[in-house]
């Protein structure tokens, strides 16, 4: 006789709990939220009205119906090191956004019961908020500046999820790593009160959510105050010039740039999109009189993609040491080529000693570039020149405004690579510069911006796919010094929602996981 197999025992085990399954879904009120703009991407003080309609299929009562809009920040850092105490997933959630739609006892039915077979409607109004309450923001911070940054409203962020029907071309790639993402949604729940041993919970009995994208408006923040040994940018660089290996130098080759403007976005429409423009001063201090200027090559841009991520709240601006010292930080990066170009024509200009190297000296209105003189000039006569080097974004990723939440961080850098045709050099010179993307604000009702924003953002969730998206998820109970007011599971107490806050993180060392909240 042939005994049972482990699989077939524990699949009869499981059918009680999924025949329930099935009966509690079937009997489950239909939800579904209506936007009366099919706006693709919405920004900064944009309405955001419809209606959210129930339909239960049996008569249900019910407590309470809440809609929402809420905005949420997920992050995960893997510890992967040589000791097994200190590996592991460390995991952060940030309800950064919370509105709720008041007064909705007004549309409830007299009884408090959907009728089976009748559909109700529930109008919704939200406005995408210009700044996050400071509350979202309690933890420590070094300075005013970033307490600011992180009360910003960060964009749609590693927003993944494909729509139905949608093509992989058609799939947003805002280059956003797994670990961190930022996401946005109207969030509608029903819901029944229920006493257990004398408490009172709130049990969920439909939710459904419909995400959105959002590109807030960003203002342009000033140039970044960069030390000449600073580990993350390099705005100037010397090098000595040869006239060949192991021959006698010719002088000395200054490259040194500024941080242009800030590229300026539009939320939906990237027709009015302009370059910024980098601007690359030379100079060039020979030994003598005699010898001329380097012979330029080409000048390459390419632009560097850095995500930060932490599973712990930041009290500074993310830096790449940091994320190789702290075990709770993280840095995605992926560098896009732009544009390469011949610069070999470009003119130099040559100027006496008796010009004054100062900036008090020099002509606003002239077209001559400006830079320090090299640590080995002599007081001789001088080279002068100037390379503009506009720059555009690709059509074909997505990207959103730098910013700086609590938890995430977007920023990008600018590589300029200047080829030089002089032997002995080394072949390049090249340059790391801080480069803004901000945001304007809604420029009326266009069409939506092509490539970096996918024309078919907005998705609806049931409930199973609620919980990764709006809501806190709990790995396993908790102890009780780490519970405090946090959601956990479907069920939580009458009480009003606790300021949007961060959950507990897990510690720096140990093999403590605590769940997300």
């Amino acid at each position: 006789m042939t005994a049972p197999s482990r699989s077939g025992s524990d699949a009869a085990n499981n059918m009680p709990s999924m025949l329930r399954g099935l009966y509690q879904s079937a009997h489950k009120p239909d939800i579904k939220i209506n936007l009366d703009n099919r706006r693709t991407t919405c920004t900064t003080l944009d309405k955001l009205q419809g209606v959210v309609q129930i339909t239960a299929p049996t008569d249900t009562s019910f407590d309470d119906i809440d809609v929402e809009f809420v905005g949420t920040s997920r992050t995960y850092v893997e510890r992967l090191t040589t000791a097994a105490a200190v590996s592991g997933r460390s995991e952060a959630f940030h309800q950064f956004l919370k509105l709720l739609m008041p007064r909705m006892q007004q549309h409830y039915p007299q009884d408090k019961i959907l009728k089976a077979g009748q559909t109700y409607e529930f109008p919704f109004v939200f406005v995408v908020p210009p700044q996050l309450l400071p509350r979202i923001c309690q933890h420590k911070v070094a300075n005013d500046t970033l307490r600011d940054a992180h009360t910003q409203l960060p964009p749609s962020f590693g927003d993944l999820g494909e729509p139905q029907g949608a093509s992989k071309i058609d799939k947003l790639d805002d280059m956003a790593p797994e670990m961190a993402s930022i996401r946005y949604g109207v969030f509608a729940r029903i819901s029944k009160n229920r006493e257990s041993d004398g408490e009172v919970t709130r049990t969920t009995l439909a939710s459904k959510a419909r995400r959105l994208r959002i590109i807030p408006s960003t203002p342009e923040q000033p140039p970044l105050a960069i030390d000449h040994d600073d580990a993350e940018y390099t705005m100037r660089k010397e090098r000595v010039i040869r006239k060949g290996p192991l021959r006698p130098k010719l002088g000395t080759l200054v490259v040194e740039a500024t941080q242009p403007p800030s590229m300026r976005m539009h939320a939906r429409s990237e027709a009015d999109q302009q370059p910024a423009m980098a601007t690359i001063m030379l100079r060039f201090d020979p030994v003598d009189e005699k010898a001329p200027p380097p012979r330029l090559g080409s000048l390459s841009s390419k632009l560097k993609v850095c995500t930060y991520f932490a599973s712990t709240s930041r009290s500074t601006y993310p830096t790449k040491q940091a994320s190789l010292l702290d075990m709770s930080q993280g840095l995605h990066s992926e560098q896009l080529n732009l544009a390469s170009r011949c610069v070999a024509n470009v003119e130099w200009t040559k100027h006496d000693s008796n010009n004054v190297d100062s900036p008090d000296r020099r002509d606003p209105a002239s077209s001559t570039a400006f830079v320090g003189m090299s640590t080995a000039y002599k007081g001789k006569s001088y080279y002068l020149a100037k390379i503009l080097a506009p720059v555009s974004l690709p059509t074909n990723k997505a990207f959103v405004p730098t910013f700086h939440s609590c938890l995430i961080s977007r920023v990008y850098q600018l590589k300029l690579e200047l080829g030089l045709h002089t032997a002995g050099l080394g072949g390049t010179v090249d340059l790391k510069i801080p480069l803004q993307i901000s945001c304007q604000g809604s420029n009326g009702e266009n069409s939506p911006r092509r490539g970096s924003v996918n024309s078919s953002m907005e998705m609806e969730m049931d409930d199973e796919d609620v919980g990764g998206f709006f809501e806190a998820r709990t790995l396993r109970i908790p102890d009780d010094q780490y519970v405090g007011r946090s959601r956990i599971g479907s069920e939580v107490p009458l009480e009003d929602d606790a300021p949007p806050g961060y959950s507990y993180f897990s510690p720096q060392n140990g093999t403590q996981r605590v769940p997300v909240f």
